[in-house]
């Protein structure tokens, strides 16, 4: 496939190294978001840019971008659309999670389970445990941006370290590293809370012709 498979099992996001440690104060208002978002955002709905990034330090190349719109529902529901390069889908309905290649024609199904226990997607899409399956540290403050680090606590996954930008109690951004080094990072605009979305968002239809495989 074109694109990075989204949170372990989902999609990808990305990082740039952090800078130093922000004050406790910026750093609980920075908390007090994140919870806030997670307790409060049942919903949501928007568009997202995602960049790939390599390199280390100051030395940074942006090696590709894909943009799209999203939508989801805790727990487990979402609909992640690439429509740039490539049209591509990512979608759950709480029990299974289907990849759409268009230009493949091929469906791929995967049981959801736990898997965004230890994954950047539970920061979107799970529940509101966050703390169960991450530890926290201070982040910076950058452009108004309040950051927080995040460290998957299980060893079974790709990322090392998730970042979490907010700014106004808005979501702003997402940056992850890899095991590899591999940097991605997410920004997301116009984005609703709670909207009304219709009883069908996350339903899954197979397309006529597409080969589906299980896993």
């Amino acid at each position: 496939m074109r694109f990075r498979v989204f949170a372990s099992t989902v999609a990808a996001f990305a990082t740039i190294a952090f800078a130093p440690a922000i004050s406790t104060n910026a750093h609980a208002a920075a908390v007090d978001q994140l919870q806030s978002f997670v307790s409060t955002v049942k919903s949501a709905r928007g568009e997202f840019t995602q960049k790939q990034v390599k390199g280390q330090g100051d030395i940074l190349k942006v090696a590709g971008t894909s943009s799209g719109t999203f939508a989801f529902a805790r727990p487990g529901k979402f609909v992640w659309r690439y429509t740039k390069p490539y049209d591509q889908l990512l979608q759950a309905d709480g029990q299974t999670l289907y990849i759409f290649d268009k230009d493949l024609n091929q469906v791929t199904e995967r049981k959801l389970d736990g898997a965004l226990g230890s994954s950047p997607a539970a920061i979107l899409f799970g529940s509101n445990d966050f703390e169960k399956n991450f530890t926290i540290a201070n982040g910076p403050t950058r452009d108004g941006v309040e950051w927080l680090e995040l460290t998957p606590k299980s060893k079974d996954t790709q990322f090392e370290r998730i970042g979490i930008g907010f700014k106004g109690g808005n979501l702003e951004a997402m940056e992850l590293r890899d095991a590899f080094g591999n940097t991605t990072l997410l920004t997301f605009t116009n984005m609703q809370k709670n909207p009304s979305l219709p009883a069908d968002t996350f339903r899954f239809v197979v397309p006529k012709g597409a080969d589906v495989m299980k896993q």
